[in-house]
């Protein structure tokens, strides 16, 4: 004799377009179930009837097996009285009754796509909008929940006969696969050249990739907004990309149609193949091979190349399939944008944005509602360091180590993120930017708006940095509308979201060291080389790096010879000729940049361990000119790679203050110099710099050393994977917990995580 049994289950998460329902309606099938599943603004509902034994097998898979694109945050049951029924539907129409569920980010082409895509007797051959409910856009496509194709950009295109069938279907791959199309009803694709003649189809892919053959510069509608591409290997095109989007020095990103052509571009470990291949796509920072068949202008001075995969079916069809005619191998891609700007979204913009840095469009009328760049990764011991978290990876909810009430923090000004939190989650924004634009501004309040309808939070607290004049904290005041604004200490924040990414309730404080290169400190000067106790409620400031003056702000950031000679002058090094600093100075700035150091005019004191990387670059003749953030930092730490330090060794000085310990760099100064003069070679000297980094953080960790106090990492200086690498082995070597960021960046765009944890400290 057997027992029925009859529930009701609530399953929240990411579970709308991932082929949820489908999976429920096999899975009861195949176990002889009865009942229903329907979406509803929540998540999903599942009736379900049968065998006790059958009922408890179902959940153990709806727990442990559902689809690979879904997000199982929670299930609720509810149980009902048998009714008796037979067999399993699928309930097409969605309810919004409240509640709140998740909406799933854009997802690489997967592989049985790309199989069609190149099938000559499949339907969706050569077709450039080719997806199902395993992959494809969705974040960049939804205005609103439940999601439905009339809640997407896809609305305006009815499906064809075929593709209803498909959708409709729930033992097809593309049930209620809101984006399904094929040729028949699907977007279409339009070229335009620089006279504004157009091609469309076909006859539009031929016309790109003969003029990406050729050495032109082609703007692409990508999922998230347009890319610039151009041949990877063709110098000339990749500097005249550089030239007109004024990019300095800045790397770009190159596209590789498959892991095979990417591993011929640079050296790609298990740990970066899984991320190149996962279904998020992101750039992967890997070492250039000595050989690599792209053009030295891509990452001037820099060992490593930004490796992304083609992720959409329009990318398959712009490197080419079999039997088309030959075209570049790699692609330089990188954000269609002006230098500062959001990217371009909407084929009006990118016209008239892009006008002078193209050649020709390759654009279709699918629209895109939600700027989203591409995510960027790096490997570091084996784990993955997010550097920019995005396409793929926003909006996917952190799960919060302890309940906070409807918030939304504004993030920082540099790589702008924001986030929304409610209970025990909180769901950051795509990369944003620097808020130093008003289009960046104008970004910031669509994605704000966008975010908070999607998870129908509505924020009763604002949490802003403390700096009074940064332009996120402006617009938090602005937009109070009479709630509470609390600000939070940058480095206070960055110490906090490393904190909660690793569960930790702040029940028990961390010894935090937050090297960054810039944040408004308590006490009103530039802070940037921390070591903080901290949990969520407060911090106290156990240590920091020597304050030094930092002249003219900005200028001295773009110009490290200034920080080298201000650090100079606090180490009371003379400012000898022959030092690289020195002779980059031209006379009239020294002679000024001197009676300026000497008065304090025009000086914020700084503490900054990212101002320091590029004071060392600059001193041994790496970097004297920035023309993007860090790069003199960036490059210092790719000559000192896997370089031996030989015997020498460099300390920082140790000095106990009422207050905090003084960390002093002028010990190591003077012997980076006496290194130099000795003609010890700039790599050295950067190898020796980096061991001297993390042996002061290894031996101030020890000197407060507590088996229940883990030590967090945090802040942009900790993206520098020989620091980091250092920095770990040497804490793990004397048994102490190390937390590093896994899953928001270290450098400012984790921020806002750290500032809902601390505004809501209480």
């Amino acid at each position: 004799m057997t027992t029925r049994r009859c529930l009701r289950v609530h399953v929240h998460g990411v579970v709308q377009g991932v082929g949820f329902r489908p999976f429920v309606y096999t899975t009861a099938a195949a176990l002889g179930l009865s009942g229903s599943v329907r979406n509803d603004s929540a998540g999903a509902v599942i009736e379900i009837e049968g065998d006790t034994a059958d009922v408890g097998t179902f959940l153990n898979r709806l727990r442990d097996r559902p689809p690979p694109l879904a997000v199982i945050e929670s299930i609720d049951i509810e149980r009902l009285s048998p009714a008796g029924g037979t067999g399993f539907v699928i309930v097409g129409t969605s309810r919004a009754d409240g509640g709140r569920t998740l909406v799933s980010p854009d997802v690489a082409m997967c592989t049985d796509c790309a199989a069609e895509q190149r099938d000559p007797a499949n339907r969706r051959y050569r077709h450039a909008f080719v997806n199902c409910t395993n992959c494809g856009p969705r974040f960049t496509i939804v205005a609103s929940l439940p999601y439905d194709r009339h809640t997407t950009t896809m609305a305006p295109f009815p499906m064809c006969a075929a593709c209803a069938r498909e959708y409709r279907d729930p033992a097809d791959r593309r049930f209620h696969a809101q984006p399904v199309c094929c040729p028949d009803c699907g977007p279409t694709l339009t070229y335009r050249d620089g006279n504004g003649m157009t091609t469309t189809g076909e006859a539009a892919l031929r016309d790109a990739r003969r003029l990406l053959r050729e050495g032109g510069i082609l703007a692409v509608k990508g999922i998230g907004g347009y890319h610039l591409a151009c041949d990877a290997a063709d110098g000339r095109a990749v500097t005249e990309l550089r030239r007109r989007k004024r990019r300095g020095d800045k790397p770009f990103a190159v596209m590789a149609t498959d892991l095979h052509t990417a591993r011929g571009l640079a050296e790609i470990d298990a740990a970066s193949t899984q991320l190149l291949t996962g279904p998020q796509r992101p750039i992967v920072l890997a070492p250039r091979r000595d050989n690599a068949p792209v053009a030295e202008s891509v990452a001037p001075h820099n060992p490593d190349l930004g490796i992304l995969l083609a992720y959409t079916p329009l990318h398959k069809l712009l490197f080419g399939l079999p039997g088309d005619e030959p075209g570049p191998t790699a692609l330089v891609m990188t954000s269609g944008n002006l230098a500062g700007e959001p990217i371009c979204i909407s084929e009006e913009f990118a016209v008239e944005r892009l006008a002078h840095l193209v050649d020709g469009w390759l654009m279709h009328d699918r629209e895109i509602l939600v700027p989203c760049d591409d995510s960027v990764m790096r490997v570091v011991c084996g784990a993955e360091l997010p550097i920019r978290r995005s396409r793929g990876y926003a909006p996917l909810p952190v799960a919060l180590p302890v309940p906070v009430p409807p918030s939304l923090a504004v993030g920082a000004d540099l790589k702008n993120t924001m986030a929304v939190a409610d209970g025990r989650y909180a769901w950051l924004s795509q990369h944003i930017g620097d808020m130093d634009d008003l289009a960046t501004l104008s970004a910031f309040d669509s994605a704000q708006r966008h975010l908070t309808a999607l998870t129908t939070v509505a924020p009763e607290v604002l949490v802003a940095d403390a700096h009074p004049l940064y332009r996120s904290t402006m617009w938090a005041q602005r937009n109070a509308a009479g709630r509470p604004v609390r600000m939070v200490q940058h480095h206070h924040a960055h110490v906090a979201a490393v904190m909660a990414e690793h569960g930790l309730d702040g029940s028990t404080q961390v010894l935090g060291f937050a090297f960054d290169g810039t944040g408004y400190g308590s006490d009103g000067a530039v802070w940037g080389g921390e070591v903080l106790l901290a949990n969520y409620k407060g911090f106290q400031r156990l240590a920091h790096l020597k304050y030094v003056p930092l002249p003219g702000g900005d200028i001295s950031v773009r110009r490290p010879y200034r920080m080298a000679l201000a650090h100079l002058r606090s180490a009371g090094i003379a400012w000898g000729r022959n030092l690289p600093s020195v002779s980059a100075c031209p006379p009239d700035e020294r002679s000024a940049l001197a009676r300026q150091l000497e008065t304090g005019l025009g000086c914020a004191p700084t503490s900054s361990m990212g101002r320091l990387f590029d004071a060392v670059a600059s001193l041994i003749g790496v970097r004297q000119i920035a023309t993007y953030e860090a790069q003199a930092a960036i490059e210092l730490e790719g000559i000192s790679r896997d370089i031996d330090c030989g015997s020498g060794s460099y300390e920082f000085g140790l000095a106990a203050r009422e207050a905090a310990v003084l960390m002093d760099p002028a010990p190591t100064l003077r012997a980076v110099v006496r290194d130099l003069r000795a003609g010890v070679p700039p790599p050295v000297i950067g190898a020796r710099f980096h061991r001297a980094v993390a042996d002061l953080v290894v031996n101030l960790a020890c000197a407060h050393a507590d088996p229940s106090r883990p030590v967090a990492l945090s802040g942009g200086v900790f993206q520098n994977a020989l620091l980091l690498q250092l920095t770990r082995n040497g804490l793990h070597a004397r048994g102490l917990q190390v937390l590093t960021h896994r899953t928001v960046p270290a450098n400012d765009g984790g921020i806002a995580l750290g500032q809902l944890m601390v505004g809501n400290a209480g």
